[in-house]
């Protein structure tokens, strides 16, 4: 029995995102919320947030702002994975701190970038969590005049609420077909400005 508890707990544990969706929903409230007290000190009037078309994608892009930690890990590391001679030769050349950006860190980035840029265009299609929860703190579950319909928000809803399974079954494959038409782009476009370490053109 103890077994099973633990195993069914294994699986129904709470996420993190919801954790921090619910959070965000007290953060942004238009009344007691803690981002419009700030704005209110500051002397600007804070938006309604979820409870206005205009505010909730915004609202969704602040958040999305609170995950940046796993980006930041990796810039990190390939921040530490620059070699420090490549500095020390561009001083000695008379380069300045723009020109050492602009010809060292950026080229020797560009891996992560282009690394990041592939999970961040397929994170950003696959936008779904946070709309629902966010969504259920107002009047309508897909926000106010359907701003937080995300396109699998909208799958899910064909599939689970409207019964429509087929339907929904080709709506996912086609979201597949965008991501994969995206990736190629980008995995094709890639020689031209990522840089690998040791590699020559």
């Amino acid at each position: 029995m103890d077994r099973l508890c633990h195993s069914r707990n294994r699986y129904f544990r709470p996420r993190p995102f919801v954790a921090t969706s619910i959070l965000w929903i007290w953060i942004l409230d238009p009344t007691n919320g803690v981002l419009n007290i700030l704005l209110g000190h500051i002397g600007i009037q804070g938006p309604a947030w979820l409870g206005d078309a205009n505010w909730t994608k915004p609202a969704v892009i602040i958040m999305g702002l609170w995950t940046a930690g796993g980006s930041m890990i990796i810039w990190l590391a390939g921040l530490k994975g620059i070699p420090v001679q490549f500095y020390e030769s561009a001083e000695v050349d008379g380069a300045n701190w723009w020109r050492k950006f602009l010809h060292i860190t950026i080229p020797m980035l560009t891996p992560y970038i282009f690394f990041n840029l592939i999970m961040g265009v397929i994170g950003t299609l696959q936008i779904f969590a946070q709309a629902m929860i966010l969504g259920s703190a107002g009047t309508q579950p897909t926000g106010p005049l359907d701003s937080l319909l995300f396109y699998v928000f909208y799958l899910f809803n064909t599939a689970f609420v409207d019964f429509k399974m087929g339907y929904a079954s080709a709506m996912a494959w086609i979201l597949f077909i965008i991501i994969l038409i995206l990736t190629v782009i980008q995995l094709k476009m890639a020689p031209k400005w990522v840089y690998y370490e040791g590699k020559t053109k």
